[in-house]
């Protein structure tokens, strides 16, 4: 019994304020969760990670640190572009991209950091 009692105080400490400050209305935790969705894969993450680490990068330089063929990179930046965590500018061939740094932070408001 005394174990089980361990537990359940291990398990209350564990607890934690509520993400946000206040309740989200149903458009802000629809989009909130959009966001969510789109970093919610190992190689977008990885991804966002990639272009966060410089001003800007070229989607060329991707698919050798990703290991992933052009295509799949495409498919990658596109969701994040979607989801407004990163802008593209074409430039001939190429996309260069970098991280809104307004909505990265928009995110990080909204999960209560």
């Amino acid at each position: 019994m005394s174990g089980t009692l361990d537990v359940q105080e291990a398990v209350a400490g564990l607890c934690c304020p509520p993400v946000t400050g206040a309740p989200l209305s149903g458009e802000a935790a629809a989009e909130l969760a959009r966001v969510l969705a789109a970093l919610a894969d190992p190689v977008r993450l990885r991804l966002l990670s990639l272009v966060a680490s410089r001003a800007e990068i070229c989607s060329c330089n991707l698919e050798g640190p990703l290991g992933k063929s052009q295509p799949t990179i495409s498919h990658h930046t596109k969701v994040l572009a979607d989801a407004g965590l990163i802008i593209g500018e074409r430039r001939g061939r190429w996309t260069w991209w970098r991280v809104d740094a307004g909505r990265l932070a928009a995110v990080r408001e909204a999960l209560g950091g």
